[in-house]
């Protein structure tokens, strides 16, 4: 069998950063807090929401993560499906490599449910054996937990993850995965070489061409 291929989702497989920008802005002003840049919020895109808040409006403020949730999550269930695209050429790609017998699935913080929302709005819901998002696990990338559910429905001991942050990478690392960057993120490349890397890819639809190579 091929070896399992593992999808980050925001910024690897599909653009959700301007609905993020306004949900994360809609949940500070909830909060009565100031709203920041958009180039602030998309740097931070995919981190857990604990390291979010911390990371957008400061640690002092985690004591009140319930609240800012509840208004990212009601102001998602507006906007983020019919906001979000899906990057140039990822549904081809992922039709090439289901047909060539890769197990495909995603790994993500983001919410199963939104995920599976807006795979079903581009009719790319059947290109997944499954998706691993913010309600199916306690402990969020970095932490390993997600690829390691991940690896135990798969049944194998590896796989290839691919991502476009730090926490990606990080995540990768400490779960012993091999690690794909995709610049299609804001991540500067330089940041990524603290981590080991199987590859840098420009976008996913370099995978193919990668993989045949190994």
């Amino acid at each position: 069998m091929p070896i399992p291929l593992l999808f980050d989702f925001d910024y690897t497989l599909a653009d959700s950063s301007a609905a993020i920008v306004e949900c994360m802005n809609h949940a500070l002003r909830g909060l009565g807090l100031p709203e920041r840049e958009p180039a602030v919020i998309q740097r931070g895109i995919g981190l857990s929401m604990p390291k979010t808040l911390a990371y957008l409006a400061g640690e002092e403020h985690l004591p009140r993560l319930p609240e800012f949730m509840a208004h990212f999550v009601q102001r998602a269930d507006e906007i983020m499906t019919p906001w979000t695209e899906m990057l140039p050429g990822v549904a081809a790609v992922l039709a090439e490599l289901q047909a060539a017998g890769y197990p495909l699935a995603i790994v993500s913080t983001k919410r199963r449910s939104q995920i599976e929302a807006i795979l079903r709005r581009h009719e790319l819901v059947g290109r997944f054996d499954f998706i691993i998002g913010h309600e199916d696990v306690a402990e969020h990338k970095p932490h390993p937990a997600s690829l390691q559910l991940a690896l135990a429905r798969l049944g194998v001991d590896t796989a290839v993850y691919i991502g476009d942050s730090l926490s990606d990478a990080e995540a990768a690392e400490r779960a012993g995965l091999p690690f794909v960057a995709v610049q299609t993120g804001v991540t500067p490349l330089s940041e990524f070489t603290q981590f080991p890397l199987a590859a840098v890819l420009p976008h996913v639809g370099e995978l193919p061409a990668w993989l045949a190579g190994r």
